[in-house]
């Protein structure tokens, strides 16, 4: 695995060697050439979406945190990627050094999952997760307002399986997971299809606000978790739908699963949206994976290269019985994930559930 040796390259070895230095240049990559299209040019949705309204009350004292955080962030996102990657890392280890609730729960997530790996090893693979959500906070604020820059850097692979769902009029869920180019992902989707998203509203009025509007430069619908009603419009309409069953929400929609070995309540949505829309065309189920292959010490004169996977349809999805249906989901999204696992978010508490209500693991 890669991401403990990209967490600092300038560090000498466990072993207390350093490395000699690399003399040559970096080859620049190849100019953009003309008249390809850009990310915005080629972005592809299924129809024009209205902003939110402001509201005056988003000028109220208790949001003045909120908008001071933006005055300095997002002037930012106009600097080259590669500081912006800088940035990124240093944002990341700042969160990790001072934001102790998280780093503690990362630590114990990764020592959940990975036993068998030393906790030094561990301990770099969580410095590795908050470097990379430093420079996905600011992947995200550029695909919100700034996606041009990153016209060329993206592929894919297994977009076979999604047009030949397509092709025989079914709609396609997309299984997400969180990883920490999440609205990204969603950028170089569209590059590809048309997709909407199912997403939990933020409690923080402007702060929902702020992320849905950003949210629709990229995405079609935005459908709220709880909006059964736009969900089964867009089956109908046999849109593809981004859908991510990869945190804790408890047992009252869920069951326990494991998931990298650990015991985890999982929710079983999917499989009630699998059974929605037309029987004879239900939808197609297959899982999204999206993932940074550059360095996060991206090299001067680079840019940065994705790539999405897309896995072939679940077969005999769901069936008779909850449990197994929620493993297969969990082993389909572990397997993706194991690629590169510092780039999923470790820092939410997904296994605060057990079979009897909260455990004391996070304690």
């Amino acid at each position: 695995m890669k991401a403990p040796e990209q967490y600092d390259p300038s560090k000498p070895s466990a072993t207390g060697s350093t490395p000699p230095p690399n003399t040559q240049k970096p080859a620049k990559s190849p100019a953009i050439p003309a008249g390809m299209p850009t990310i915005t040019q080629n972005h592809k949705r299924t129809a024009p979406i209205e902003k939110k309204p402001f509201q005056w009350q988003f000028l109220l004292p208790k949001y003045w945190g909120i908008w001071l955080l933006a005055a300095m962030v997002l002037p930012l996102i106009y600097l080259p990627l590669r500081w912006q990657f800088w940035l990124g890392r240093k944002l990341g280890m700042l969160i990790y050094n001072t934001v102790g609730s998280r780093r503690r729960d990362t630590l114990i997530n990764l020592r959940l999952a990975f036993p068998e790996k030393p906790e030094a090893e561990r301990e770099l693979m969580a410095k590795q997760v908050f470097v990379n959500q430093g420079i996905g906070v600011f992947e995200t604020l550029c695909a919100w307002f700034r996606p041009n820059v990153f016209t060329r850097t993206v592929s894919i692979s297994g977009l076979q399986h999604l047009v030949n769902a397509q092709n025989e009029g079914r709609p396609v869920i997309l299984l997400g997971a969180h990883y920490t180019m999440l609205d990204l992902g969603g950028l170089f989707c569209a590059q590809f299809f048309p997709v909407d998203c199912m997403y939990r509203p933020q409690n923080n009025p402007l702060l929902d606000w702020f992320i849905y509007n950003g949210r629709t430069n990229i995405f079609g619908k935005q459908i709220a978790s709880r909006d059964m009603r736009s969900l089964v419009n867009s089956i109908k309409a046999k849109h593809v739908i981004w859908y991510s069953p990869d945190q804790d929400y408890g047992l009252k929609q869920g069951v326990m699963a494991p998931f990298f070995g650990v015991p985890a309540a999982t929710i079983t949505a999917s499989r009630r949206i699998a059974k929605l829309g037309n029987k004879a065309h239900p939808p197609a189920l297959m899982a999204l994976h999206t993932y940074r292959q550059t360095p996060d010490n991206l090299p001067k004169g680079k840019r940065p290269h994705y790539h999405l996977t897309i896995t072939p349809e679940l077969d005999n999805y769901p069936s008779n019985d909850e449990v197994t249906d929620a493993t297969r989901i969990n082993e389909l999204l572990e397997g993706l994930i194991r690629i590169d696992p510092t780039q999923w978010m470790w820092f939410h508490r997904r296994f605060k559930n057990g079979p009897n209500g909260r455990t004391d693991t996070y304690k």
